[in-house]
């Protein structure tokens, strides 16, 4: 089974991809780090039992592959870009999802699935598939508390039919819709709902 892990709002700047996520969300984002084997930088946001990123390519980044997320192609204004799901078995989904890769970053450590290409699969709709290593504080609880938390996450897609076969997550927030490819996340907060895309 697949545990929701976080969400990610890709852009092409992480300043600009930062700030528009704090006016849409009306909270302040945290620093948080860089993947110097993909060449990209991040922020966060913590959510209680997961964590939204704000992630970019880092202009300063020298790297010898593509980067992950389809960050290579990706264009346009900040949005949800890609789901990062848990699982304690990537062998069965290995054909959709590429090869699980071994990286760590300070003290975390972790494996994460990446096509070759770097691209997404499913544009996105299937989820990149991790898991933390044993030992590992999952970074949403190390984040303050945003006081947001996920009430929904909508993930449209043409195959949206063919997903809800092969994607085995039971998150009530999680909902497959059939239509134009994309994400929408609705929040619960202090001041009620809000909703990025």
């Amino acid at each position: 089974m697949f545990e929701l892990d976080h969400i990610a709002v890709a852009c092409t700047d992480l300043v600009v991809g930062t700030a528009a996520v704090e006016a849409a969300l009306g909270v302040k984002m945290h620093p948080g780090g860089k993947h110097d084997r993909y060449g990209t930088h991040n922020t966060l946001l913590g959510l209680g039992d997961l964590y939204l990123e704000v992630i970019a390519l880092d202009p300063d980044a020298t790297r010898t592959r593509p980067a992950w997320f389809g960050l290579d192609q990706f264009s346009g204004a900040p949005r949800l870009g890609n789901w990062i799901c848990r699982t304690d078995d990537f062998a069965p989904h290995s054909a959709v999802t590429g090869p699980a890769h071994a990286l760590s970053r300070g003290d975390l450590s972790w494996q994460i699935t990446v096509p070759d290409d770097g691209s997404l699969p499913f544009d996105g709709a299937f989820p990149t598939l991790l898991q933390w290593a044993a030992g590992t504080i999952h970074p949403a609880t190390r984040l303050p508390d945003s006081g947001l938390r996920l009430k929904r996450f909508a993930v449209s897609h043409p195959g949206a039919d063919v997903l809800r076969e092969i994607v085995p997550i039971t998150d009530r927030r999680v909902a497959f819709v059939n239509g134009i490819k994309g994400f929408s996340a609705i929040f619960d907060g202090p001041n009620g709902e809000v909703t990025l895309s």
